[in-house]
């Protein structure tokens, strides 16, 4: 089985050389990809074009009869529903997907990270906490239960604004950490399951020096409960409070500011200090993809995971529908063939998730995707492996749970981008790295989120919001390696206290959104 190409063929691009129109990715493929908007009629390398191809879609290399295979990145991504010319546009309206029926391959692929020898390891000034673990970020936060207590908590942190913060350097800022849900669901169960690990996961982040659990009191998603259930202590930066046993909402707002203001010297008193870059745990994301992900920015960002997990760091992958049909790339990375198998699990629980609500695993890509010139979900999956980098998958977690293996690992979330890195985040990611295609804009606190665009047209037009343009590889002819690097030196950046633009925009306090399943009931 032929694995995708990991580096970019692209060395120079010359839009008015026919030549340069298209890029074929491998040698195995039938359709490559325009570099550049193609007319019909047009003559190019070896073939004339039927239809118009806009830049970023799939042309045809080769006739492909109705029901054969298409491949890119030497990988099937979906099957021709009518016969098909040289030369014509490969999009919605000529290949159509199936479910996959993959034969898997486990740990055949392992490639065990060479560590940097101890006295050349890279470090990063963060904050180091009693546990041992190291934060990129000094927050205090205001976790709401359950949604009746949101307005409470967003009431309790909006008092600490940057004026108010003041004389308070270390500290990045109070956040309240507020969502929809909370009561209304069954109290076993995934939904119920899902939301406690993340309301832990966040209480007890690197990136939190102090939090406040704020509840309502008669919900289902108890305050007493959480804190038993997970062993949270009580203390000077851990507080608890109900809003009817406080006696309603503007005294529990009152009470909260001042527990706050209670934490304000001690969560100050943290200052950063050298930290080793094992510490170091990336959430790997991309949002709003287009035919470049595959190519620039999701195999650079893979090749900056690769660099993480050689200095002892952890590189997190998500996202289980944005796999479904790459799946088979991962089992034959699989440390175990007992690893391997709970990432088809998960995958086996998507099919009947989806299948159950009546939906369909190709109902991703998103409009935005199809217009950048995804097609199918088997395309979009293939590239957005690539962020996973090269080495050893070393294990496959739940939505949310603490992550605790270093390397590279996996945790089953949703592809809805904010519900997927608050799981993320709860299982301890201190850093977030997003492709984009389309342009998101995405924040997250309290774990400071790097925006990497996959092209130079939407970098440039949206220079405010993107941290880093991988689009160079294309049209500058970088290399992954290159731009890899550069997103690795960015995060260690980042990680040391250097603001994010997402950061420097304000964004993040409204990310916060547990994966939700099951009846409200």
């Amino acid at each position: 089985m032929k694995k995708p190409t990991t580096d970019s063929p692209v060395t120079f691009l010359k839009a008015d050389n026919p030549k340069n129109a298209f890029l074929r990715l491998s040698d195995e493929d039938n359709v490559g990809v325009a570099l550049r908007p193609i007319n019909a009629g047009e003559a190019l390398d070896g073939i004339v074009a039927i239809d118009a191809i806009p830049k970023g879609h799939k042309i045809a290399l080769a006739p492909v009869g109705r029901g054969e295979k298409i491949l890119k990145y030497a990988q099937l991504i979906g099957y021709a529903s009518e016969t098909i010319e040289a030369g014509t546009h490969v999009h919605s309206h000529n290949l159509e997907f199936r479910n996959t029926e993959q034969d898997y391959e486990f740990s055949i692929d392992l490639n065990e990270p060479k560590l940097v020898a101890d006295a050349d390891r890279r470090t990063f000034s963060g904050f180091k906490r009693a546990d041992g673990r190291c934060g990129t970020r000094n927050y205090l936060a205001v976790v709401s239960s359950v949604n009746c207590s949101a307005t409470a908590a967003r009431c309790i942190a909006d008092e600490f604004n940057s004026t108010t913060l003041a004389g308070y350097p270390n500290i990045d800022g109070v956040v309240a950490f507020t969502h929809s849900t909370g009561c209304g669901l069954a109290d076993t169960g995934d939904g119920f399951d899902n939301l406690q690990r993340v309301l832990k996961g966040f209480a007890l982040h690197p990136n939190v020096a102090g939090v406040l659990i704020v509840g309502l009191g008669c919900e289902v998603s108890q305050v007493q409960s959480l804190v038993e259930h997970y062993g949270l202590e009580r203390g000077p930066l851990l507080k608890t409070m109900n809003i009817q046993s406080t006696g309603g909402h503007q005294k529990t707002v009152e009470v909260g500011r001042q527990l706050i203001r209670d934490m304000l010297d001690e969560a100050n008193s943290e200052s950063r200090v050298s930290c080793p870059a094992s510490e170091l745990m990336l959430a790997l994301q991309c949002g709003g993809s287009d035919a470049w992900s595959g190519i620039t920015a999701n195999p650079a960002l893979g090749y900056a995971a690769d660099l993480l997990v050689q200095q002892g760091g952890t590189a997190v992958l998500a996202e289980t529908p944005e796999v479904y049909g790459a799946e088979h790339l991962l089992t034959r990375r699989a440390a175990n063939p007992e690893i391997g198998q709970a990432l088809i699990d998960r995958i086996e629980w998507w099919e009947q998730y989806v299948e159950k609500n009546g939906g369909s695993m190709d109902n991703n890509p998103s409009p935005g995707n199809k217009l950048g010139g995804l097609t199918t979900i088997l395309e979009k999956s293939l590239g957005a492996v690539a962020k996973g980098g090269s080495h050893t998958l070393n294990g496959v977690y739940r939505y949310a749970d603490r992550i605790e293996t270093r390397g590279f690992v996996f945790m089953d979330t949703p592809g809805y981008d904010p519900a997927s890195i608050t799981g993320e985040v709860a299982g301890g990611c201190n850093l977030v790295a997003f492709t984009t295609g389309r342009g998101s804009t995405y924040g997250c606190k309290p774990s400071p989120s790097i925006k990497i665009a996959t092209n130079s047209d939407m970098y440039n037009r949206m220079q405010d919001d993107m941290d880093i343009n991988a689009g160079r590889i294309v049209n500058d002819g970088a290399s992954i390696a290159e731009v890899g690097s550069e997103i690795f030196e960015y995060l260690l950046a980042i990680a040391s206290g250097q603001p994010s633009l997402s950061e420097r925009h304000g964004i993040g306090d409204n990310e916060f959104i547990p994966w939700q399943i099951g009846a409200t009931m």
